[in-house]
């Protein structure tokens, strides 16, 4: 499912109402939408650019990390510090109008990292990037979390759109984690995968119960996820997101929590993501 953002929403920096409650609905039916048109192209191409020379990095310490730790997908964020913060992606307001209306008024964020999938990488097993927050139960609760995923590049199948399953987040089986092969089919049988392509500045956000997993990239040129998970008000924080101290103006006058720490220390968010 997707929401092209059009020209007059853009200018005048907030969708539609029936925009809204179409991606509304869609996370709460299917676990995903897809908002087209919303981040500045040479944000993105700013973020790429670095971005590429972090993945070598860690490509040449083989420090592989997602689910499985796997060969070629790699726990990778942007960095966080200028110049390479931006309010169209750490506070985008098409994005929070939809998770606002999803989750209610002072909504948070608690996670600013990615992933970046890697030529010549491998399959990852089936997984849940959350659980439900009750065990037990035979009807899955409403959304409480949900991921969001910005690309600084177009995303297809060749470099490796993630492999995403419609309506597993109402699925009360296999509570967290890796999905068992036998749960995996039989949901096979009544919703099959999709894969989650998009367009350079969009963006993907979805439940974190969601099943997905990452698949491999053909292409030449690594396909980076960045990452931020935006929260029901009532959940518990665990600590606040740091960043250097000059990024604070893109996160102001927000509708967003963004739970942040501005510090001066160097922060070593490639190899040292927790902080």
């Amino acid at each position: 499912m997707e929401v092209t953002v059009q020209s007059q929403e853009l200018a005048k920096g907030k969708m539609s109402q029936i925009h809204v409650d179409r991606a509304v609905k869609a996370i709460r039916t299917d676990g995903y939408i897809i908002l087209e048109n919303v981040v500045n192209h040479g944000h993105l191409d700013i973020l790429r650019e670095r971005m590429d020379e972090d993945s070598q990095k860690l490509i040449d310490a083989e420090k592989w990390g997602g689910a499985g730790r796997l060969k070629g997908h790699l726990q990778q964020g942007p960095p966080p510090f200028a110049p390479y913060i931006f309010r169209d992606i750490v506070a985008n307001p098409f994005v929070i109008q939809v998770t606002q209306a999803l989750l209610g008024e002072g909504l948070f964020n608690s996670f600013y990292n990615g992933n970046t999938n890697s030529p010549g990488s491998v399959t990852q097993p089936l997984h849940m990037d959350g659980r439900h927050l009750w065990g037990g139960l035979k009807v899955a609760h409403p959304t409480a979390s949900v991921v969001v995923n910005i690309s600084p590049m177009d995303v297809t199948e060749e470099n490796g759109s993630v492999e995403l399953w419609p309506g597993s987040h109402l699925e009360t089986r296999g509570n967290g984690g890796r999905i068992d092969e036998r749960i995996e089919e039989a949901r096979r049988e009544i919703a099959p995968p999709v894969r989650g392509s998009a367009k350079k500045g969009s963006v993907l956000i979805r439940d974190v119960r969601v099943w997905h997993r990452g698949v491999p990239n053909h292409s030449n040129r690594p396909r980076h996820m960045i990452a931020m998970i935006h929260n029901v008000p009532w959940l518990r924080r665990a600590k606040r997101l740091k960043f250097n101290k000059g990024c604070e103006p893109a996160f102001e006058n927000s509708d967003l929590d963004s739970n942040t720490e501005f510090v001066d220390e160097e922060l070593n968010y490639l190899f040292n993501p927790r902080f």
